[in-house]
């Protein structure tokens, strides 16, 4: 080799070193999305409660309930926790927690949306996770701040599914991370910079029936009130700013547009 590429290669050995690393990191945590709405009867599953997983869901009306569900073997313990993105609006966001599986102590129907009252059957239990104060995460991958809320560690008597839903009981709108799992493993949604992106908007609410403006779709809507990339900056949360590492990791995973 040249010596005087030397410098030049060991710079760039570094570099795709740093990236690696940075990949790694941003994967442990495995992040999925609701593509589609969730219900009663067709829940987003959780393959492996025990991995660390956030699943990044909207409430996107009022009186909106979101369903999840995982299997677990006995005497599993679990953590499941919620976080709140930091985009405009959404600093008193605050959803709840409903968590039914059988054989958990704790009052079965009390504080569950109704549309969860016939998820609790014969030795069912519901355990509700109320919003607690919240505290300051920061994400240092994709650079967003995350409102911290309500979390705990469950511990399951009994082999079976577990339902957990997701609502907000003062009827408010809007995005929220679902956290199931401590142990990090790699893996993911590999198309979770470009969701992202689009994730981190605003939720914008349908006119009802009875408004005089002509109903749109809530696709179109989202596309209209998608701040601009100046306004973003400003109100810091449409497109995070990166850093260069992670420009050139966006930009190696053909994923650019996330640092646009």
């Amino acid at each position: 080799m040249n010596p005087a590429a030397a410098p030049r290669f060991i710079i760039l050995l570094l570099t795709v070193f740093c990236v690696l690393f940075a990949f790694e990191a941003a994967l442990a945590h495995q992040p999925f999305f609701e593509d589609t709405d969730t219900t009663a009867s067709t829940p987003k599953l959780v393959s492996a409660p025990e991995i660390s997983t956030a699943l990044f869901g909207t409430l996107e009306r009022p009186g909106d309930v979101d369903f999840f569900a995982f299997s677990v073997s006995a005497r599993q313990t679990v953590e499941i926790g919620m976080t709140i993105p930091q985009i405009e609006g959404q600093d008193q966001f605050a959803p709840y927690i409903g968590v039914v599986a059988a054989g958990l102590e704790g009052d079965s129907t009390s504080g569950l949306p109704t549309d969860a009252l016939p998820l609790v059957a014969g030795q069912e239990g519901a355990v509700v996770l109320e919003a607690t104060d919240a505290t300051i995460f920061f994400e240092p991958f994709s650079r967003t701040a995350y409102w911290q809320r309500q979390r705990r560690r469950i511990t399951f008597p009994v082999q079976g599914e577990v339902k957990v839903v997701v609502w907000d009981p003062q009827g408010s709108v809007g995005r929220y991370t679902l956290v199931v799992g401590q142990r990090e493993v790699q893996g993911g949604d590999p198309a979770f910079a470009r969701k992202l992106k689009e994730y981190w908007t605003p939720v914008t609410l349908q006119p009802s029936a009875e408004s005089d403006s002509a109903v749109t779709s809530a696709a179109e809507l989202t596309q209209e009130s998608e701040p601009s990339q100046s306004d973003a900056a400003e109100a810091g949360q449409a497109t995070p700013r990166c850093s260069w590492l992670t420009r050139l990791l966006a930009f190696l995973l053909g994923e650019g547009e996330i640092c646009q």
